[in-house]
């Protein structure tokens, strides 16, 4: 492809600023159903063993068992959305994954269970890099990781609205349906609904943007395909896959991710059940309480994302952070549920700050022809945490009667964490010494 060496700054903001007002609203609104249909389940808990049977070991196994489906299918996932376009591959994911969702609403014992969280963990495989190949793809890179910040925004506001909105859905009842297969159903449509506006709304690549003028097109296009010359320019051969999975620092990378999203599900699928033991509260009122932590943690992403931005230390911050996670889950080991609420709240500001200020730092590290996918597979192989804590909790609630010990993992392994991510890359930079950019995105 040929280059323009003339690229008027101003049309290439103007387009970059374009195309994050089309697409930004919509991965938005996607983020934030997929994330309430991935952990929807931590609210049903006791009207699903109720109704059917399930215990505290099979609800774990089966919450964590989404995570294997996404695992194994997030590489590959992401590949074939490189072959087919990002607008059929990810109204694909959208349509599927909602249709699993919806399907959770006719669970009938243990095995289905198991099946569906399966099928929907491997439904949504390669939404998320998917995204991050979306943005290479349509924005020159000063302008991608102020967009990765929006988008993954919406975890954070999900985690917000999710308790309220399913508290609220668990009062619906009718034509035969318990009120949590109401809950599934309402919140699986969610997603087929997005599916069709996601058909109509997306498009694979500028070239197809009629919301874009030609000269808008160019510049992108232009820019995009600059840098990337002047990536190729630096080394004589493309980095191979599987030197970079044998190479340390992204060993390292896997493990710290791993820890963040263990500490973060372990709260997530648990801390509604936790609440209940508050006091005699209704769905809404343990959907309303189950947002206090995570309003909380919105606010110390950005304090922190602030913080990395004037002292420029991403490993520091992010250790510290780690820190904060692993005296909350520790202390709340103590004292009675109240207390216990108060202490996640705490550990809180520190897991999902945690996620968030962990991301720069291995985009800084990578070549970026294969950052996306080698963040496919820091992504997938890190979500096994997803796996590791609601099965563990599972089963430590069913033998023992209390998920102490669980804690106590918890507070460990983020210590271990601290540490380890010390150990990663040269602080604030790239291996090569270059400054590292200090954008810090909200996971």
């Amino acid at each position: 492809m040929q280059v323009s060496t003339a690229i008027d700054p101003s049309v290439l903001a103007q387009a970059a600023a374009k195309v994050k007002r089309h697409v930004l609203p919509l991965f938005v609104a996607m983020f934030i159903v997929n994330y309430i249909d991935r952990v929807n389940i931590g609210f049903v808990r006791s009207h699903m063993e109720a109704d059917l049977g399930i215990g505290a070991a099979a609800y774990g196994l089966g919450a964590g068992l989404f995570f294997i489906g996404y695992a194994l299918l997030e590489v590959p996932s992401n590949m074939l959305l490189q072959r087919y376009g990002a607008r059929a591959w990810l109204t694909r994911i959208m349509l599927t994954w909602g249709m699993a969702a919806m399907a959770m609403a006719f669970v009938k014992g243990e095995t289905s269970f198991y099946v569906l969280r399966f099928v929907l963990g491997a439904a949504e495989a390669g939404f998320f890099p998917g995204i991050i190949y979306y943005f290479t793809q349509w924005l020159p890179s000063a302008e991608r990781g102020k967009a990765m910040a929006v988008f993954l925004s919406g975890s954070a506001i999900a985690s917000v609205i999710s308790g309220p909105v399913t508290g609220a859905l668990l009062n619906v009842n009718g034509l035969g349906l318990h009120s949590w297969q109401w809950m599934f159903l309402i919140e699986g449509a969610a997603s087929v609904v997005l599916c069709a506006v996601t058909w109509r709304c997306l498009q694979s690549n500028p070239r197809q943007a009629k919301w874009l003028t030609v000269q808008e097109q160019d510049a992108l296009l232009g820019t995009i395909a600059a840098e990337q010359q002047a990536r190729e320019a630096q080394r004589s051969e493309r980095p191979s896959m599987f030197k970079l999975l044998a190479d340390k620092q992204i060993v390292l990378f896997c493990f710290i991710y791993f820890s963040v999203a263990l500490t973060i599900y372990g709260a997530t699928f648990w801390l509604p059940s936790m609440i209940k033991k508050m006091g005699n509260l209704g769905d809404f009122q343990v959907g309303l309480l189950n947002s206090v932590p995570w309003l909380i943690s919105i606010a110390a992403m950005y304090g922190f994302a602030a913080l990395a931005a004037r002292w420029k230390n991403q490993q520091a911050w992010c250790a510290i952070t780690l820190l904060i996670a692993a005296v909350g889950m520790f202390m709340s080991t103590f004292g009675g549920p109240v207390f216990a609420f108060v202490a996640v709240c705490f550990a809180a500001i520190g897991f999902k700050a945690a996620s968030a200020l962990f991301w720069p730092i291995p985009q800084a590290y990578l070549d970026t022809r294969i950052a996306a996918a080698v963040i496919a597979l820091i992504n997938s192989v890190g979500n096994l945490g997803g796996f590791v804590a609601p099965a563990t909790f599972g089963f430590l609630e069913q033998t023992t009667g209390s998920i102490q010990g669980g804690m106590y993992g918890l507070a460990i392994t983020s210590v271990v964490a601290a540490v380890v991510v010390m150990l990663t890359g040269n602080p604030g930079g790239r291996p090569d010494g270059r400054q590292a950019p200090s954008t810090a995105v909200a996971a």
